[in-house]
């Protein structure tokens, strides 16, 4: 699969490094450097991109301007790309209304979208635009790639006795790669500290994501976010080794 990642800073560095590192022998990286800064409305997106592009199947936009989104349609059509993946790992980068235009510019033009809020939350077969709110995408190429990057997916091996983690593996790692890191550090410990450990770990790590309060995450973070949805993968898996605790109330008789 050949890949043109489309970035314009750090955050989109560090993801591209993460997927080389992660990447089948036979995808194909290149990138290109986006203008970090853009007019607020584009008329003629020409002026802003280069005479020619690397040919793609796949465009990943880790752009840090909102202006980079109105380039992106033109971005598919110059390197022939078939799939786009747009990140929104912070609101100010691509807010709702421009997520919906985009999805729609690329629809007239034949090019699959998707646009997962937080980036990883997406899978091979949808993505969260909103807290339990999905969208399903139908791009074979977009999911070749969230089977290796994407909604985090970590499988646990427990020793049925002590409960301890005696393995795992990564089955599919974050675009940034925040879930293999946590993986890594699971090793060890007793089934009941995994959940709080792992959201402990993601947050060190540090996500990427934005740590604005949004309102459709109910006033909580993409951050926050991301975070549960890794809590959330692991949480089934401990569960069974999880034993229940009971309170008694001071002062009551038996």
């Amino acid at each position: 699969m050949r890949i043109l990642a489309v970035i314009n800073g750090e955050y989109g560095r560090r993801n591209v490094a993460n997927i080389r590192a992660g990447a089948p022998a036979d995808w194909q990286v290149e990138t290109w450097q986006a203008p970090a800064v853009l007019p607020p409305v584009i008329d003629y997106p020409e002026d802003y991109l280069p005479a020619s592009l690397p040919t793609a199947d796949l465009i990943l936009s880790f752009a840090e301007n909102r202006g980079v989104a109105e380039l992106l349609p033109d971005i598919a059509t110059r390197s022939c790309a078939q799939a786009l993946v747009a990140a929104v790992d912070n609101d100010a980068w691509l807010p709702a209304g421009l997520m919906r235009q985009l999805r729609e510019w690329l629809a007239r033009i034949n090019v699959m979208c998707a646009t997962p809020k937080p980036l990883c939350s997406l899978t091979e077969t949808d993505f969260e635009i909103g807290r339990g709110k999905r969208l399903a995408h139908f791009s074979p190429l977009i999911a070749e790639f969230a089977r290796r990057f994407g909604q985090p997916d970590l499988r646990l091996e427990l020793d049925s006795a002590s409960g301890l983690v005696t393995a795992v593996t990564v089955q599919r790692d974050a675009v940034c790669g925040c879930a293999r890191q946590v993986a890594e550090r699971l090793v060890g410990l007793p089934a009941g500290e995994v959940i709080e450990k792992a959201g402990l770990l993601h947050h060190h790590y540090p996500c990427l994501a934005s740590m604005v309060k949004l309102p459709d995450y109910n006033k909580d973070t993409l951050m926050h976010e991301s975070g549960h949805l890794l809590q959330d993968n692991l949480l089934p898996q401990v569960k069974p080794y999880l034993k229940d605790q009971y309170i008694t109330p001071e002062g009551k008789a038996e």
